[in-house]
């Protein structure tokens, strides 16, 4: 409870200007049926990328991510722990216009960039995933 609170004021009241959104159960209904279309670990199991099974190169995820869906998502990872030589990745993100349609998520010459999230698992802080470590996709983050 409050950690939709917390959405819904971050983000929610902004994306309530448009009508589909304009409420928290129209918002977190539509962030549920988006999350459900993407079915991202559907994905990426298509392309032979299993949670919680092997390291992968970071090319190959978003290669497989944009050539099915068409968009570049945004990809955060947890830097190695100590001892480690993999990232984890902790968050995939897509990106949509406001009709709501998936878009890149890098900004577009004369776009203004997608808004940041600073996020942190434990007391781990999330950053842009490197394409020269190995990736390990976990099937859950803690």
């Amino acid at each position: 409870s409050s950690f939709r609170k917390h959405e819904w004021e971050k983000h929610g009241t902004c994306a309530a200007t448009l009508q589909v959104l304009n409420s928290q159960k129209k918002y977190f209904g539509k962030a549920l049926e988006l999350y459900k279309h993407v079915d991202l670990n559907s994905c990426l199991l298509k392309a032979g990328i299993k949670p919680g099974s092997s390291y992968y190169q970071m090319s190959a995820i978003k290669e497989a991510l944009t050539r099915f869906y068409g968009v570049t998502p945004k990809i955060q990872c947890l830097p190695p722990e100590e001892g480690e030589k993999a990232q984890t990745i902790g968050q995939i993100e897509f990106c949509f216009s406001k009709e709501l349609q998936l878009r890149n998520c890098t900004a577009l010459k004369g776009e203004s960039d997608p808004v940041q999230v600073d996020l942190k698992l434990g007391t781990r802080e999330l950053s842009v995933c490197s394409d020269a470590l190995p990736t390990y996709y976990p099937s859950q983050v803690q």
